[in-house]
């Protein structure tokens, strides 16, 4: 009898078993029998056909839920596009060139034509003028002078020309990305002018810079952040807002940031700055306004029009995105992944009726072949309510960072204070971390990456951020000359942003204000300058870091 009971027990405990492995494996074919289902087309939110045999449970998407109209949304249905701020935009040109109402009304018929505008549809190009501010800017002695000579030791990677690239080279597990365990990064057959462009872009980092000024690899790689096929997505671990990692065909990737606020929002007053939202416009703009002023410490950014059906929830291999994808009440494709703040159906990001605007930021390379050192910032903040950091109530704070490695030789506070005159001139109160290249030691430069809360508000200039500036008195000269150039009517920063920023397939992407925000920053960066020369006298202020034939030329001119 004993016995008896005892093989019930194994038989009933087996069965069991059986029943957990059986309904595991259900739930993990689940989303993929869901995406063959008429249901998951693309833009289709309509039942199944009368034919079809009647489904018992509901469908595999959440429940519909009541979407509230948040401070980081617009109460108009289209803004989540780029389309209502280039409405917007025609309208203003329109009537500021005093066409009539007829002409309005035709500008406002254009923006909404090109409402749901492709991702890879050409772009008209810029009105021509007499000259072109920009190509003037990047042929001005200033934006000419040369590298030192770069030793074996100054490239971030010693390739073997002979080697050919080969994309099979990524399922090796050595090539393997830390964060996403999926395609990545190989070399092994072909010459280097048929490497891949992110490739190009990886191979060309050295000790002083991201790229060249002339690298034509990155005008092709902007290209390719726009227009290649997008494999796979996946959310990124931390960070306090919803980022997507995007794969392509050709094996590179980048980091997509989704639009949350439209051109023309503000941050509210009442927002402290680590609670600001990310927006996507301003990552587009900080790559293009670091290389006007020439540092080109930014990865290369640009915006795209992403069909949210087809481009992430059809191709992500993460569940736990796939299960947040839901149709709102409008039958828009919404989701709002996982993360510390705003990722909730309250905070969704909702598509028009399945697009959705983003900026796409190009990955370095990956920690396993090129590790990069994380600093904490001297001037970082105290991410408090209450409390204040010491920079904020000691005004000697500077002499004692000049006293710790790495401050203490080298260009690093030099460096510093080139972030500083960057993150004023765009609003960013957010750095309080930077990166570099390990292999290179101290004598590099920052990596600027991260400037999703830069151009929050043009209403109000942020003096806190050059605090930097004003304690140590210290810039290095070709910084300085670059910048007194800028402030010219002839290379107005303003234009010059302008013209370079409709570059990007979803242009616009700052609001007017925000660039004559940059003008006014300016002239106060100029004075901050000006008054440390004045107190502690030019030659203790202004470091001298190019030879002299360059500083004369550019000088006169």
């Amino acid at each position: 009898m004993k016995m008896l009971l005892v093989r019930k027990f194994r038989v009933l405990i087996l069965m069991v078993f059986l029943v957990a492995c059986t309904m595991h494996i259900m739930i993990d074919l689940l989303p993929r029998l869901e995406r063959r289902g008429p249901e998951s087309r693309p833009g289709c939110s309509c039942p199944p056909p009368a034919a079809a045999p009647p489904r018992a449970a509901a469908p595999r998407w959440p429940s519909k839920h009541t979407l509230r109209i948040l401070q980081d949304f617009s109460a108009e249905p289209a803004s989540n596009l780029s389309s209502q701020s280039r409405e917007a935009a025609a309208e203003r040109a329109a009537g500021g060139a005093g066409g009539g109402g007829a002409a309005a009304a035709a500008a406002a018929a254009a923006g909404r034509a090109r409402r749901l505008i492709g991702p890879g549809a050409p772009r008209p190009p810029p009105p021509a003028g007499n000259a072109a501010p920009l190509a003037a800017l990047f042929e001005h002695p200033l934006y000419r002078a040369a590298l030192p000579p770069l030793a074996d030791g100054d490239l971030l990677f010693n390739v073997n020309s002979d080697i050919r690239f080969n994309p099979r080279a990524a399922e090796q597990p050595e090539w393997q990305n830390e964060d996403h365990h999926e395609e990545f990064l190989p070399t092994g057959e072909t010459s280097i002018d048929s490497y891949p462009n992110w490739l190009k872009f990886h191979i060309g980092i050295n000790r002083y810079e991201l790229y060249s000024r002339h690298n034509p690899a990155i005008e092709a790689l902007l290209q390719d952040l726009v227009s290649q096929k997008i494999t796979s997505v996946a959310m990124k671990s931390g960070g306090t807002q919803l980022k997507l990692i995007m794969t392509f065909q050709n094996y590179g990737q980048a980091l997509f940031k989704p639009m949350k606020q439209t051109r023309e929002q503000e941050t509210p007053p009442d927002f402290f700055y680590f609670s600001d939202y990310e927006r996507h416009n301003a990552e587009i703009a900080a790559f293009h306004l670091d290389r006007i002023l020439d540092f080109r410490r930014v990865p290369p950014v640009a915006g795209r029009l992403v069909n949210m059906t087809r481009e992430i929830r059809d191709v992500t291999r993460d569940k736990k995105l796939w299960r947040t994808f839901f149709i709102s009440p409008a039958n828009n494709i919404c989701f709002y992944g996982e993360c510390s703040y705003y990722c909730s159906t309250e905070h969704a990001l909702c598509g028009k009726p399945d697009q959705i605007e983003g900026s796409l930021a190009a990955f370095l390379p990956d920690l396993s072949l090129a590790k990069r050192k994380t600093w904490r910032n001297p001037w970082r903040r105290s991410y408090h309510k209450r409390k204040k950091a010491e920079w904020e109530v000691d005004p000697d704070y500077c002499e004692e960072v000049k006293q710790t490695p790495p401050y203490d030789s080298g260009t690093r506070i030099l460096d510093i204070m080139d972030m500083t005159v960057f993150d004023f001139l765009m609003g960013n109160m957010d750095r309080h971390h930077y990166e570099t290249f390990e292999k290179f030691g101290n004598e590099t430069f920052i990596i600027h990456l991260d400037n999703g809360r830069g151009f929050g508000k043009y209403s109000h200039d942020e003096l806190s951020i050059l605090v930097p500036l004003n304690q140590c008195c210290r810039i290095r000269k070709s910084t300085y000359l670059r910048l007194q150039l800028l402030a010219k009517e002839e290379y107005k920063l303003s234009l010059l942003m302008k013209e370079s920023l409709l570059k990007d397939k979803i242009a616009p992407i700052l609001y007017q204000p925000h660039l004559e925000a940059m003008d006014r920053r300016l002239r106060i960066v100029l004075k901050a300058v000006s008054d440390c020369i004045e107190k502690d006298g030019y030659d203790n202020v202004v470091e001298n870091d190019f030879n002299t034939d360059v500083n004369t030329v550019a000088t006169e001119r």
